[in-house]
């Protein structure tokens, strides 16, 4: 049990799971709790989330956490910093309740009006004003959707919520927006840092009415109130953070601490960080966000849309027999399917996968990218197949890498968190993709709530150096290096992976349209 006075609680409302952490002062984690999180896929456009399920969970986490720590540290709790998935469209009506369901990032219904506005205002003027190529993952074409779709509702919101600023609201009664998530919704003008008129206009909105004025991630925005305090087992009047997103709280959980490291937060998604002593130009495929680690003024930011989801996705779709033969020998999924994978030969025998199971965003940007084997022969093999998918994850994460590195990054090794650092197959083959060491963190480090910890531990003056904070918590396990036999096969490879690609982009464009 840890010996500190002061405490701090670090939560993230992940896509998958909400889970949150109580960490002393010294670092030491004193209790945690999850909720596995639930989508509502109405179909495979249609991606929700229910705010109200977020806050019941928030609620059960955030009882059995102080329960579990007790009087005296719950007593000793300094602040809370919350994350989360982004971007969100969550419309709140006049009495503080949602009006709907939360359309999450992966929501793709808004396609059409993401043309439109781009028509309107020009992709090129577009990317200058918000710093970042256009995907139908943001606000702007989700806000045209709801207006058009949805009149009465749009009629009666009062603004549009990220999760973790509805769980904020939930603890404080505050309305607000931390500057990270603002700067990701593609609805700020990163050259005055305030919500762009023209973007506005063009969606017929009041974007200063309807969107909370950003503040610093590290700003408090308010205090627990009684009423929350009631139901949560938390103190009235422990400060309130303005939070982030799971991305930079990630970053921060990877232990980056000086530049070339780089970081990957593996989950059903992939974020990629990269630092850089410059800030990338507005129209660059991945942009920089600002970095409060020292030596690292700049950080690229890149996410990859289906990196676990793709393995999910292969054992639920493709592996019912290798889901009985695991559960037959008694043996872990993942296990079994790194067994069978080690017999197929570097490159899969031939077999490319692309994991765009929802399009693809770093650094493709684009909703209509599909998933695909290409190579399928009379002698493929389950094994190749299997093998194909950690490969082609890998190939979208070096794809994302080589995008960030002609932009300014530097990357000579790679710090892995998250559920797909517990697959040490896929680790080597990432290894060799990348040329350079990657770097297992324990259990307890680069976790995403770890960040969210760190992030409020500075923020109320526990943790005064950033960077020797993340140094001392976040712990490497093992360091994989690349094996060189491996890099020669995928070196030959991986420039097929990228051009296949180009030349079925357009097409997979008409596709998505035709389909539709």
């Amino acid at each position: 049990m840890s010996k500190a006075r002061n405490y701090v609680i670090g939560m993230d409302m992940g896509t998958t799971n909400i889970k949150a952490l109580i960490m002393g002062e010294d670092g030491e984690i004193v209790a945690e709790a999850s909720r596995p999180n639930r989508f509502i896929e109405l179909d495979k456009d249609k991606h929700e989330q229910d705010a109200e399920a977020w806050w019941k969970s928030a609620v059960e986490i955030f009882r059995e956490i102080t329960a579990a720590a007790g009087t005296d540290v719950v007593d000793g709790i300094k602040g809370i910093s919350i994350s989360s998935h982004t971007v969100t469209l969550l419309p709140i009506g006049r009495d503080g309740e949602p009006l709907r369901n939360a359309l999450t990032y992966q929501d793709g219904r808004s396609a059409k009006e993401m043309g439109e506005i781009l028509e309107k205002i020009g992709k090129e003027r577009f990317v200058s004003i918000v710093g970042g190529q256009p995907s139908v993952a943001f606000l702007p074409n989700k806000i045209l959707w709801f207006r058009r779709h949805e009149p009465e509702l749009f009629e009666k919101t009062t603004c549009f919520l990220q999760a973790s600023s509805f769980v904020n609201f939930k603890l404080t009664g505050e309305y607000s927006m931390d500057l990270d998530q603002a700067s990701r919704t593609q609805c700020l003008d990163i050259g005055t840092m305030s919500w762009s008129k023209e973007i506005g206009d063009a969606v017929g909105a009041d974007l200063d009415r309807l969107l909370p004025t950003p503040v610093p991630v590290n700003q408090v925005i308010g205090a627990v109130s009684a009423k929350a305090a009631a139901e949560t087992g938390l103190k009235k009047g422990i400060p309130v953070l303005a939070g982030c997103s799971d991305a930079m709280a990630s970053m921060y959980a990877t232990g980056m601490s000086h530049l070339g490291e780089a970081g990957e937060s593996s989950g059903t998604t992939s974020l990629v960080f990269a630092g850089s002593d410059r800030q990338s130009v507005p129209d660059a495929p991945v942009v920089t966000r600002p970095c409060a680690i020292e030596g690292m003024p700049w950080i690229f930011d890149a996410p990859i849309q289906t990196s676990g989801a793709a393995l999910k996705w292969y054992i639920e779709k493709m592996g019912a027999e290798e889901n009985e033969k695991a559960k037959a020998e008694e043996k872990n999924i993942f296990d079994y399917l790194n067994a069978l994978a080690i017999q197929s030969e570097p490159g899969a025998g031939g077999l490319f996968f692309f994991p765009y199971l929802l399009g693809e965003r770093a650094p493709l940007w684009n909703d209509y990218a599909r998933a695909m084997f290409i190579g399928i022969g009379m002698n493929t093999s389950r094994a190749d197949m299997i093998r194909s998918v950690y490969e082609g994850t890998s190939y979208a994460l070096r794809h994302v890498m080589e995008t960030v590195k002609i932009s300014g990054a530097k990357a000579d090794s790679l710090r892995i968190c998250g559920g797909g650092a517990r697959n040490r197959l896929w680790s080597r083959i990432k290894s060799s993709m990348l040329h350079m060491p990657v770097c297992l963190l324990d259990e307890r480090s680069g976790d995403v709530p770890v960040g969210d910890a760190v992030i409020a531990g500075h923020a109320v003056g526990l943790f005064p150096d950033l960077t020797e904070a993340v140094t001392k918590i976040i712990r490497v396990k093992e360091v994989i290096e690349p094996d060189p036999e491996w890099e020669k096969v995928y070196d030959e490879l991986f420039p097929f992976y990228v051009r296949m690609y180009q030349d079925l982009d357009a097409d997979l464009k008409a596709l998505r349209e035709v389909t539709r």
